[in-house]
C-alpha cells in the first residue's frame, strides 16, 4: 500500500536504546511524519506485535540492526519473507557505515540506510523518499475484466 507524501503515519520503531528510541520519535513527531508510534525493543518482540491479530499493519518499520535476542538482520530477513509483512517499508537505522552493510541492507530489501549518530534533516529525508518511491512505482493489479494497456 502506498503511503500518502507527507501524511503522518503509524510506525513501529524497532530499538533497544531508550535514548535513540526517545530522538527518532521526537524527530518524527517534530517533522509532523507520526500519527502513532509504537517502540519495541528488538525483533521478537516486533514480530510478537506485528503477528499479534489485533493491531494493524504500519505504514513503515523504523529498524535498528544491533539487537539483543533477534538482531535487525534477522528481522529484516523474517519480514521480507513473510507474504503479509514483506510490504511495509523498512528504514534501518544503525551504527554502521561500512560499504558491506549498507549493501547487505538493500540486498536484504530494506528501503532505506540511515546511520547514527542521527542527522536528522538525512533520516526525515529517507521517510520522504519511501513515500515518493512508493507513489511512483506503486501500480494497482488489474482486475480481470479490465483490458490491458
Amino acid at each position: 500500500m502506498p503511503l500518502l507524501h507527507g501524511a503522518p503515519r503509524d510506525i513501529l520503531l524497532v530499538e533497544d536504546d531508550a535514548a535513540d528510541a526517545l530522538l527518532i520519535t521526537d524527530a518524527l513527531e517534530e517533522k509532523g511524519l507520526a500519527r502513532s508510534i509504537t517502540r519495541v525493543q528488538d525483533g521478537i518482540a516486533a514480530l510478537d506485535h506485528l503477528r499479534s491479530g489485533d493491531v494493524q499493519s504500519p505504514d513503515l518499520i523504523v529498524l535498528d540492526l544491533n539487537m539483543p535476542r533477534m538482531n535487525g538482520w534477522e528481522l529484516l530477513d523474517v519480514l521480507k519473507a513473510d507474504p503479509e509483512l514483506r510490504s511495509i517499508p523498512v528504514v534501518v537505522l544503525t551504527t554502521s557505515s561500512t560499504p558491506g552493510d549498507v549493501t547487505t541492507a538493500y540486498h536484504r530489501h530494506a528501503n532505506a540506510y540511515v546511520t547514527k549518530p542521527v542527522n536528522l534533516d538525512d533520516f526525515t529525508a529517507a521517510v520522504h523518499s519511501i513515500d515518493s518511491f512508493f507513489l511512483g512505482t506503486a501500480t494497482t493489479p488489474l482486475r480481470p475484466d479490465e483490458p490491458k494497456g
